[in-house]
Protein backbone atom coordinates (compact mmCIF):
# COMPACT_ATOMS: atom_id res chain seq x y z
CA UNK A 1 0.00 0.00 0.00
CA UNK A 2 1.40 3.28 -0.57
CA UNK A 3 1.81 6.04 2.11
CA UNK A 4 -0.81 7.09 3.28
CA UNK A 5 -2.71 10.46 2.50
CA UNK A 6 -3.09 13.53 4.61
CA UNK A 7 -5.96 15.49 4.66
CA UNK A 8 -8.06 17.63 7.43
CA UNK A 9 -11.79 16.01 6.57
CA UNK A 10 -12.07 12.87 4.47
CA UNK A 11 -15.73 12.66 3.11
CA UNK A 12 -16.55 9.10 1.96
CA UNK A 13 -19.30 9.82 -0.42
CA UNK A 14 -19.84 12.51 -3.65
CA UNK A 15 -23.69 12.59 -3.18
CA UNK A 16 -25.23 16.72 -2.15
CA UNK A 17 -23.93 16.36 1.22
CA UNK A 18 -20.35 14.81 0.48
CA UNK A 19 -19.62 17.69 -2.02
CA UNK A 20 -21.83 20.64 -0.24
CA UNK A 21 -19.53 20.23 2.40
CA UNK A 22 -16.36 19.49 0.72
CA UNK A 23 -17.67 23.39 -0.91
CA UNK A 24 -18.14 25.21 2.12
CA UNK A 25 -14.75 24.01 4.42
CA UNK A 26 -13.23 25.19 0.74
CA UNK A 27 -14.68 28.56 1.25
CA UNK A 28 -13.22 28.86 4.51
CA UNK A 29 -9.81 27.28 3.31
CA UNK A 30 -9.96 23.94 5.26
CA UNK A 31 -8.97 21.19 2.85
CA UNK A 32 -10.78 17.88 2.46
CA UNK A 33 -10.67 15.02 0.16
CA UNK A 34 -13.62 13.16 -1.12
CA UNK A 35 -13.56 9.26 -2.38
CA UNK A 36 -16.66 7.57 -4.20
CA UNK A 37 -16.82 3.81 -5.35
CA UNK A 38 -18.67 5.46 -8.57
CA UNK A 39 -17.35 7.82 -11.67
CA UNK A 40 -18.20 11.03 -12.30
CA UNK A 41 -20.31 9.85 -15.25
CA UNK A 42 -22.22 7.41 -12.86
CA UNK A 43 -22.96 10.02 -9.82
CA UNK A 44 -24.36 12.27 -12.66
CA UNK A 45 -26.84 9.66 -14.13
CA UNK A 46 -28.15 9.46 -10.51
CA UNK A 47 -31.88 10.04 -11.30
CA UNK A 48 -33.75 11.18 -8.57
CA UNK A 49 -36.67 13.45 -7.50
CA UNK A 50 -35.80 16.92 -6.49
CA UNK A 51 -37.86 19.35 -4.04
CA UNK A 52 -35.37 22.02 -2.59
CA UNK A 53 -36.92 23.81 -0.03
CA UNK A 54 -36.45 27.47 0.21
CA UNK A 55 -33.67 27.64 2.20
CA UNK A 56 -31.30 25.13 0.61
CA UNK A 57 -32.03 27.08 -2.55
CA UNK A 58 -30.64 30.20 -0.92
CA UNK A 59 -27.71 28.40 0.51
CA UNK A 60 -26.98 27.14 -2.87
CA UNK A 61 -27.24 30.16 -4.57
CA UNK A 62 -25.41 32.51 -2.03
CA UNK A 63 -22.46 29.83 -1.28
CA UNK A 64 -21.98 29.85 -5.50
CA UNK A 65 -22.76 26.29 -5.49
CA UNK A 66 -25.30 26.66 -8.04
CA UNK A 67 -26.70 29.09 -10.31
CA UNK A 68 -28.84 26.91 -12.46
CA UNK A 69 -31.23 26.12 -9.59
CA UNK A 70 -32.54 29.81 -10.30
CA UNK A 71 -32.22 29.10 -13.94
CA UNK A 72 -33.55 25.91 -14.80
CA UNK A 73 -35.44 24.91 -11.27
CA UNK A 74 -38.65 25.52 -10.99
CA UNK A 75 -40.29 27.78 -8.44
CA UNK A 76 -43.30 26.28 -7.11
CA UNK A 77 -45.38 28.11 -4.63
CA UNK A 78 -47.79 25.59 -3.60
CA UNK A 79 -49.43 21.75 -4.35
CA UNK A 80 -52.84 20.62 -4.62
CA UNK A 81 -53.85 18.36 -2.25
CA UNK A 82 -56.54 16.01 -4.09
CA UNK A 83 -59.72 13.60 -2.61
CA UNK A 84 -62.93 12.82 -2.92
CA UNK A 85 -62.92 14.17 -6.43
CA UNK A 86 -61.94 17.70 -5.51
CA UNK A 87 -59.04 19.75 -5.28
CA UNK A 88 -57.69 21.88 -2.71
CA UNK A 89 -54.22 24.28 -3.19
CA UNK A 90 -52.23 24.96 -0.67
CA UNK A 91 -50.88 28.46 -0.98
CA UNK A 92 -47.57 28.46 0.35
CA UNK A 93 -46.42 31.78 -0.88
CA UNK A 94 -49.89 33.46 1.09
CA UNK A 95 -49.31 31.16 4.14
CA UNK A 96 -45.87 31.34 5.04
CA UNK A 97 -44.02 33.98 2.67
CA UNK A 98 -41.63 31.06 1.49
CA UNK A 99 -41.87 28.56 -1.71
CA UNK A 100 -39.67 25.61 -3.20
CA UNK A 101 -37.81 24.98 -6.22
CA UNK A 102 -38.45 21.43 -8.32
CA UNK A 103 -34.89 20.67 -9.56
CA UNK A 104 -33.82 17.14 -9.77
CA UNK A 105 -30.65 16.11 -7.71
CA UNK A 106 -28.70 15.07 -10.55
CA UNK A 107 -28.97 18.34 -11.63
CA UNK A 108 -27.64 19.58 -7.98
CA UNK A 109 -25.01 16.63 -8.53
CA UNK A 110 -23.53 18.46 -11.59
CA UNK A 111 -23.31 21.57 -10.28
CA UNK A 112 -21.58 20.79 -7.22
CA UNK A 113 -19.08 18.43 -9.29
CA UNK A 114 -18.12 21.47 -11.66
CA UNK A 115 -17.72 24.03 -8.58
CA UNK A 116 -15.39 21.84 -6.81
CA UNK A 117 -13.22 20.83 -9.81
CA UNK A 118 -13.17 23.59 -11.14
CA UNK A 119 -11.73 25.37 -7.78
CA UNK A 120 -9.18 22.12 -7.50
CA UNK A 121 -11.24 20.18 -5.05
CA UNK A 122 -9.86 16.83 -4.40
CA UNK A 123 -12.56 14.06 -5.55
CA UNK A 124 -11.36 10.49 -5.95
CA UNK A 125 -13.53 8.53 -8.42
CA UNK A 126 -13.95 5.12 -8.20
CA UNK A 127 -12.34 5.02 -4.77
CA UNK A 128 -14.65 2.32 -3.00
CA UNK A 129 -13.95 3.20 1.06
CA UNK A 130 -13.50 -0.10 2.84
CA UNK A 131 -13.08 0.53 6.50
CA UNK A 132 -12.64 3.59 9.28
CA UNK A 133 -10.70 3.25 11.94
CA UNK A 134 -9.51 5.24 14.84
CA UNK A 135 -12.48 6.83 14.78
CA UNK A 136 -11.60 7.60 19.17
CA UNK A 137 -8.39 9.22 18.12
CA UNK A 138 -7.44 12.75 16.58
CA UNK A 139 -6.34 10.85 13.41
CA UNK A 140 -9.12 8.42 12.10
CA UNK A 141 -8.74 6.37 9.37
CA UNK A 142 -10.08 5.82 5.67
CA UNK A 143 -9.34 2.52 3.82
CA UNK A 144 -10.47 2.04 0.70
CA UNK A 145 -9.45 0.72 -2.47
CA UNK A 146 -9.44 2.78 -5.68
CA UNK A 147 -10.21 1.27 -9.42
CA UNK A 148 -7.11 -0.80 -10.10
CA UNK A 149 -7.96 -2.98 -6.96
CA UNK A 150 -4.76 -1.08 -4.89
CA UNK A 151 -5.42 0.01 -1.46
CA UNK A 152 -5.58 3.50 -0.47
CA UNK A 153 -5.37 4.81 3.10
CA UNK A 154 -6.07 8.30 4.00
CA UNK A 155 -5.70 9.57 7.56
CA UNK A 156 -7.53 13.28 8.72
CA UNK A 157 -8.94 15.23 11.88
CA UNK A 158 -12.08 13.83 10.91
CA UNK A 159 -13.94 11.42 8.16
CA UNK A 160 -17.71 12.27 7.18
CA UNK A 161 -19.93 9.46 6.60
CA UNK A 162 -22.17 10.65 3.48
CA UNK A 163 -21.89 7.61 1.65
CA UNK A 164 -25.48 6.74 1.62
CA UNK A 165 -28.20 4.19 2.86
CA UNK A 166 -25.56 1.15 2.72
CA UNK A 167 -22.79 3.23 5.05
CA UNK A 168 -19.75 1.82 5.56
CA UNK A 169 -18.89 4.53 7.76
CA UNK A 170 -22.26 3.86 10.13
CA UNK A 171 -20.52 0.59 11.14
CA UNK A 172 -17.34 2.65 12.37
CA UNK A 173 -19.93 4.85 13.91
CA UNK A 174 -23.02 2.75 15.96
CA UNK A 175 -21.27 -0.68 15.38
CA UNK A 176 -23.15 -2.33 12.46
CA UNK A 177 -24.83 -0.69 9.29
CA UNK A 178 -28.15 -1.88 10.61
CA UNK A 179 -28.11 0.17 13.86
CA UNK A 180 -30.98 2.63 14.21
CA UNK A 181 -34.33 2.88 14.25
CA UNK A 182 -36.66 1.70 11.80
CA UNK A 183 -40.16 1.29 10.05
CA UNK A 184 -41.32 -0.32 6.43
CA UNK A 185 -44.39 0.84 4.96
CA UNK A 186 -46.50 -1.62 3.50
CA UNK A 187 -47.01 0.19 0.28
CA UNK A 188 -44.45 1.54 -2.55
CA UNK A 189 -44.38 3.85 -5.47
CA UNK A 190 -44.03 2.90 -8.99
CA UNK A 191 -42.92 5.70 -10.97
CA UNK A 192 -42.96 6.41 -14.18
CA UNK A 193 -41.01 8.89 -16.60
CA UNK A 194 -42.32 9.89 -19.69
CA UNK A 195 -42.20 12.25 -22.57
CA UNK A 196 -45.38 14.79 -22.24
CA UNK A 197 -45.93 18.19 -21.21
CA UNK A 198 -47.14 19.12 -17.56
CA UNK A 199 -50.55 18.00 -16.47
CA UNK A 200 -50.60 20.71 -14.00
CA UNK A 201 -48.94 23.92 -13.25
CA UNK A 202 -48.24 22.48 -9.96
CA UNK A 203 -47.60 18.77 -8.49
CA UNK A 204 -51.10 16.84 -7.27
CA UNK A 205 -50.86 14.48 -4.13
CA UNK A 206 -53.94 12.50 -4.72
CA UNK A 207 -56.45 10.52 -2.31
CA UNK A 208 -58.42 8.14 -3.60
CA UNK A 209 -59.81 5.01 -3.23
CA UNK A 210 -57.56 3.03 -5.63
CA UNK A 211 -54.97 4.61 -4.07
CA UNK A 212 -52.61 7.52 -3.98
CA UNK A 213 -50.95 9.42 -6.82
CA UNK A 214 -48.61 12.08 -7.37
CA UNK A 215 -48.69 14.20 -10.51
CA UNK A 216 -45.25 15.47 -10.63
CA UNK A 217 -43.00 17.45 -13.25
CA UNK A 218 -39.23 16.76 -14.79
CA UNK A 219 -39.08 19.39 -17.25
CA UNK A 220 -41.71 21.11 -20.17
CA UNK A 221 -40.86 17.96 -21.82
CA UNK A 222 -40.50 15.21 -19.61
CA UNK A 223 -42.90 14.01 -16.77
CA UNK A 224 -42.33 12.26 -13.41
CA UNK A 225 -45.67 10.73 -11.72
CA UNK A 226 -46.24 7.92 -9.14
CA UNK A 227 -48.88 6.02 -8.04
CA UNK A 228 -49.44 3.70 -5.18
CA UNK A 229 -48.44 -0.08 -5.30
CA UNK A 230 -47.36 -2.90 -3.24
CA UNK A 231 -43.92 -3.24 -2.91
CA UNK A 232 -43.53 -6.77 -4.31
CA UNK A 233 -44.72 -5.10 -7.86
CA UNK A 234 -42.81 -6.28 -10.45
CA UNK A 235 -42.70 -3.35 -12.54
CA UNK A 236 -42.60 -4.54 -16.34
CA UNK A 237 -45.75 -6.67 -15.49
CA UNK A 238 -47.78 -3.58 -16.54
CA UNK A 239 -48.47 -1.87 -19.61
CA UNK A 240 -48.38 1.58 -20.74
CA UNK A 241 -52.65 1.52 -20.94
CA UNK A 242 -52.74 -0.07 -17.58
CA UNK A 243 -50.29 2.72 -16.28
CA UNK A 244 -52.55 5.33 -17.55
CA UNK A 245 -55.84 3.80 -16.58
CA UNK A 246 -54.76 3.78 -12.89
CA UNK A 247 -52.97 7.23 -12.76
CA UNK A 248 -56.65 8.55 -14.46
CA UNK A 249 -58.78 6.61 -11.98
CA UNK A 250 -56.80 8.19 -8.90
CA UNK A 251 -57.18 11.70 -10.44
CA UNK A 252 -60.55 12.79 -10.80
CA UNK A 253 -61.06 15.92 -12.51
CA UNK A 254 -58.04 16.40 -14.48
CA UNK A 255 -57.38 14.87 -17.52
CA UNK A 256 -53.58 13.75 -17.60
CA UNK A 257 -51.49 14.30 -20.54
CA UNK A 258 -49.93 11.18 -21.82
CA UNK A 259 -47.14 9.89 -23.62
CA UNK A 260 -44.50 7.33 -23.92
CA UNK A 261 -43.29 5.91 -21.08
CA UNK A 262 -39.17 5.17 -21.17
CA UNK A 263 -38.40 4.69 -17.15
CA UNK A 264 -40.39 2.91 -14.40
CA UNK A 265 -39.43 1.71 -10.95
CA UNK A 266 -40.66 0.99 -7.48
CA UNK A 267 -39.49 3.20 -4.91
CA UNK A 268 -40.26 1.35 -1.71
CA UNK A 269 -41.38 3.38 1.61
CA UNK A 270 -38.77 2.85 4.70
CA UNK A 271 -38.03 5.77 7.54
CA UNK A 272 -34.49 5.21 9.19
CA UNK A 273 -32.62 6.87 11.94
CA UNK A 274 -29.08 5.98 13.54
CA UNK A 275 -28.59 4.86 17.00
CA UNK A 276 -26.10 7.77 16.46
CA UNK A 277 -24.59 10.22 14.35
CA UNK A 278 -21.39 10.78 15.92
CA UNK A 279 -18.54 8.63 17.61
CA UNK A 280 -15.28 10.27 18.51
CA UNK A 281 -13.89 12.27 15.49
CA UNK A 282 -16.27 10.28 12.42
CA UNK A 283 -19.79 11.63 11.75
CA UNK A 284 -23.08 10.59 9.68
CA UNK A 285 -24.85 12.50 7.21
CA UNK A 286 -27.84 12.47 4.52
CA UNK A 287 -29.18 9.31 3.67
CA UNK A 288 -26.21 7.18 6.13
CA UNK A 289 -27.47 9.16 8.89
CA UNK A 290 -31.30 8.80 8.40
CA UNK A 291 -34.16 8.44 5.11
CA UNK A 292 -37.68 9.18 4.99
CA UNK A 293 -40.43 8.08 2.65
CA UNK A 294 -40.54 10.92 0.16
CA UNK A 295 -44.03 11.84 0.13
CA UNK A 296 -42.89 14.96 2.29
CA UNK A 297 -39.85 16.17 0.14
CA UNK A 298 -37.40 15.74 2.91
CA UNK A 299 -34.34 13.91 2.00
CA UNK A 300 -31.88 15.91 0.48
CA UNK A 301 -33.15 19.04 1.88
CA UNK A 302 -32.59 17.11 5.64
CA UNK A 303 -28.53 16.10 4.45
CA UNK A 304 -28.38 20.05 3.86
CA UNK A 305 -29.26 20.81 7.03
CA UNK A 306 -26.73 18.24 8.31
CA UNK A 307 -24.11 19.94 6.33
CA UNK A 308 -24.92 23.08 7.58
CA UNK A 309 -24.50 22.15 11.56
CA UNK A 310 -21.11 19.77 10.68
CA UNK A 311 -19.62 22.93 8.53
CA UNK A 312 -20.33 25.64 11.22
CA UNK A 313 -18.82 22.81 13.80
CA UNK A 314 -15.80 21.97 11.65
CA UNK A 315 -14.96 25.64 10.95
CA UNK A 316 -14.84 27.02 14.48
CA UNK A 317 -12.50 24.19 15.12
CA UNK A 318 -10.00 24.66 12.55
CA UNK A 319 -10.41 28.43 13.10
CA UNK A 320 -10.16 28.40 17.48
CA UNK A 321 -9.71 24.72 18.30
CA UNK A 322 -13.04 24.29 20.10
CA UNK A 323 -14.79 20.76 19.63
CA UNK A 324 -18.01 22.79 21.08
CA UNK A 325 -19.89 22.79 17.94
CA UNK A 326 -18.89 19.32 16.45
CA UNK A 327 -19.23 17.84 20.15
CA UNK A 328 -22.51 19.20 19.64
CA UNK A 329 -23.89 18.15 16.27
CA UNK A 330 -25.83 15.09 16.87
CA UNK A 331 -28.14 16.71 19.19
CA UNK A 332 -29.12 19.66 16.91
CA UNK A 333 -29.27 17.37 13.54
CA UNK A 334 -31.66 15.11 15.57
CA UNK A 335 -33.96 18.07 16.37
CA UNK A 336 -34.89 18.74 13.00
CA UNK A 337 -34.34 15.02 11.74
CA UNK A 338 -37.21 13.68 13.81
CA UNK A 339 -39.24 16.95 13.26
CA UNK A 340 -39.14 15.72 9.09
CA UNK A 341 -39.71 11.65 10.22
CA UNK A 342 -43.10 13.03 12.06
CA UNK A 343 -43.97 15.10 9.31
CA UNK A 344 -43.26 12.67 6.49
CA UNK A 345 -44.88 9.61 8.41
CA UNK A 346 -47.75 12.41 8.68
CA UNK A 347 -48.12 13.30 5.23
CA UNK A 348 -47.59 9.49 4.05
CA UNK A 349 -50.02 7.90 6.32
CA UNK A 350 -52.68 11.18 5.69
CA UNK A 351 -52.81 10.12 1.63
CA UNK A 352 -52.67 6.26 1.24
CA UNK A 353 -54.17 3.69 2.03
CA UNK A 354 -52.87 0.68 4.00
CA UNK A 355 -54.55 -2.79 2.93
CA UNK A 356 -55.52 -3.81 6.19
CA UNK A 357 -57.75 0.17 6.08
CA UNK A 358 -61.13 -0.24 7.43
CA UNK A 359 -64.01 2.13 6.70
CA UNK A 360 -64.00 3.95 9.43
CA UNK A 361 -60.37 4.28 8.78
CA UNK A 362 -60.63 5.63 5.22
CA UNK A 363 -63.50 7.94 6.97
CA UNK A 364 -60.91 9.88 9.85
CA UNK A 365 -58.61 9.49 6.75
CA UNK A 366 -61.14 11.91 5.07
CA UNK A 367 -61.89 13.93 8.34
CA UNK A 368 -58.21 14.31 8.48
CA UNK A 369 -57.67 16.22 5.48
CA UNK A 370 -60.77 18.35 5.37
CA UNK A 371 -59.08 19.39 8.51
CA UNK A 372 -55.93 20.57 6.58
CA UNK A 373 -57.83 22.48 3.58
CA UNK A 374 -60.67 23.87 5.37
CA UNK A 375 -58.42 25.89 8.33
CA UNK A 376 -55.81 27.94 7.43
CA UNK A 377 -54.02 26.60 10.64
CA UNK A 378 -54.00 23.31 9.31
CA UNK A 379 -52.98 24.46 5.27
CA UNK A 380 -50.19 26.68 7.35
CA UNK A 381 -48.48 23.73 9.06
CA UNK A 382 -48.64 21.60 5.92
CA UNK A 383 -46.28 24.69 4.11
CA UNK A 384 -44.37 25.55 6.90
CA UNK A 385 -43.02 21.77 6.87
CA UNK A 386 -43.23 21.94 3.17
CA UNK A 387 -41.08 24.35 2.22
CA UNK A 388 -38.62 23.84 5.30
CA UNK A 389 -38.48 25.21 8.45
CA UNK A 390 -36.21 28.18 9.37
CA UNK A 391 -32.75 27.22 10.12
CA UNK A 392 -31.56 27.37 13.70
CA UNK A 393 -28.44 28.87 14.34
Amino acid sequence: MAPALRTRVAIIGAGPAGLLLSHLLHRDGIESIVLDSRSREDIEKTIRAGILEHGTVDLLVETGASERVLVDGRRHDGIELQFQGESHRIDFARLVGRSVHLYPQHEVLKDLLARRLADGGDIRFEHEALDVLDGDSDAPRVIARDATGEQVEIVADFVIGADGSRSVTRTAVVGSMTGGYFREYPFAWFGILCEAPPSSEELIYANSREGFALISQRSPTVQRMYLQCDPEQDPAEWSDAQIWDSLQARVAGRELKEGPIFQRDVLRFRSFVAHALQKGRVFLMGDAAHTVPPTGAKGMNLAINDVRILHEGLADFFATGSTAGVDAYEERALHRIWRAQHFSWWMTSMLHSTPDASDFDRRRQLGELESVVASDAGSTYLAEAYTGWPYAD
